[in-house]
């Protein structure tokens, strides 16, 4: 079936050139396992994931069996002062692949929400242990934490906060870590570790008993693919619990197999005080999010709370712990533990790296780095900023290859499912186009 433009125009699509696209849409009908099948009915390697969401490819059976028996079930159920069984088995499920510090879940529906909600858990806590001057944030620069307007406050993508005015007060930033002795690392990089001590310098410049929390991506994602430096995260969490800030990892893109184990935390052998979860929590099925919070935390507010007290928390939302989407969650994990997708990932990472540093010595190309599933490939800006890396999304997708690209970073993060053959091919599709751009 073909579209026109003018039947495209009510539509105002996120992160898009919206001109261009209804100039000449790229519309998917439907999706199975690797494979979405656009308008003109081509097939289209899912090379991304959708966005880092499809962990178990498209189209599930068990999903799609365990949403439809939902729906015809208990299609919707308020979340305040109510609940449903699905909610509290989902939620205990999911602590069970946490660490063991880590053992209750607070629902939204995306990760942006899990972000925000992340941010006022922080200062829920501090103010229920009495300390409510704990007021100042720490992101970092080229993290992504989601749009709602805490995560782009504690986020450093320019992009996402110049339109939007000054953002919350009292952030402050680490400096990132894509260090030019870092270029061309498979895995963690040797140099950077020092750069934590950035949150040291924070305490000492404002004051300890000001900081709340450090919120970071374990590996930088949407930016980019950022792996940390050996030994960066252990001192962040050290300086964290030296200071009484609480740690968050935000691990929506990394969490459910993407590093080669079932989140960063445990493949990087640090645990944080809070994780924010989405994408692979469902398959990318239905919208999702969430907070995972450790027994210290979940306990001093609702502790803290007077006796009687109709509600500890005064945050939620009308999605919260979804029916459908504490379903389709099931399902996910299910599948996740009976085809083992999280240790396939670390079986198969060295094929995938191996294939993406194929690419090393093209002339288009200026760095390259990946752990697990996750790759970002860096291309020489041309003629201007963002212009190779847009026609590079264009040509690749006319060639049967669907990529993410911030900037001009192509980000590879295929369902944990990929053939060594489809990650072939995904990768000769990469040299030809690039060969062209």
């Amino acid at each position: 079936m073909q579209y026109t433009a003018n039947t495209l125009e009510n539509h105002w699509m996120p992160f898009t050139a919206n001109r261009n696209f209804k100039e000449n849409p790229r519309l998917f009908e439907s999706a199975s396992g690797m494979y979405y099948t656009n308008n003109h009915g081509d097939k289209v390697l899912d090379g991304a994931a959708g966005l880092f969401c499809v962990t178990a490819g498209h189209a599930r059976p068990e999903i799609v069996d365990a949403v439809a028996k939902q729906l015809a079930t208990l299609d919707y159920s308020p979340p305040f002062q109510f609940g449903h069984p699905a909610s509290f088995e989902f939620a205990t499920k999911v602590t069970r692949l946490l660490p063991d510090s880590i053992n209750h879940i607070f629902f939204g529906n995306s990760g942006s929400e899990a972000v925000d909600s992340a941010l006022k858990i922080v200062m829920a806590y501090h103010r229920a242990k009495g300390d409510g001057r704990r007021t100042r944030f720490v992101g970092r620069e080229k993290s992504y934490h989601g749009v709602n307007y805490g995560g782009i406050s504690v986020a450093g993508l320019v992009k996402n906060r110049e339109a939007f005015g000054m953002g919350l007060p009292g952030v402050v930033h680490l400096r990132h870590t894509w260090l030019p002795e870092n270029r061309y690392t498979k895995g963690q990089p040797e140099h950077g570790a020092e750069l934590a001590d950035d949150l040291q310098r924070f305490c000492d410049l404002h004051g300890a008993e000001n900081m709340a929390c450090c919120i970071v991506e374990p590996v930088v994602g949407a930016a980019g693919v950022l792996v940390p430096p050996k030994g960066y995260l252990e001192r962040l969490r050290e300086i964290c619990t030296a200071n009484g800030i609480l740690l968050i990892f935000d691990e929506v893109i990394t969490g459910f197999g993407r590093t080669g184990k079932g989140f960063a935390t445990e493949t990087f052998g640090v645990i944080p005080d809070m994780m924010t979860l989405a994408k692979g929590l469902t398959n990318g099925v239905v919208p999702m999010g969430a907070v995972a919070v450790s027994d210290e935390i979940y306990d001093s507010i609702i502790d803290s709370a007077a006796d009687g007290a109709t509600t500890e928390l005064f945050h939620g939302y009308t999605y919260s712990a979804s029916p459908v989407a504490c379903a389709a969650g099931l399902a996910a994990l299910g599948i996740y533990e009976k085809e083992g997708l999280f240790e396939r990932t670390g079986k198969l990472s060295p094929y995938f790296l191996d294939a993406v540093w194929s690419l090393q010595g093209m002339d288009v190309i200026d760095d390259l780095r990946g752990h697990g599933l996750l790759a970002g490939i860096e291309l020489k800006p041309h003629p201007a900023p963002s212009v190779r890396g847009y026609e590079a999304l264009q040509r690749l997708y006319e060639k049967g290859l669907l990529v993410k690209v911030t900037g001009d970073c192509i980000l590879l993060s295929p369902p944990l499912v990929i053939s060594e053959s489809e990650i072939d091919f995904m990768i000769d599709t990469l040299r030809e186009v690039l060969g062209t751009v």
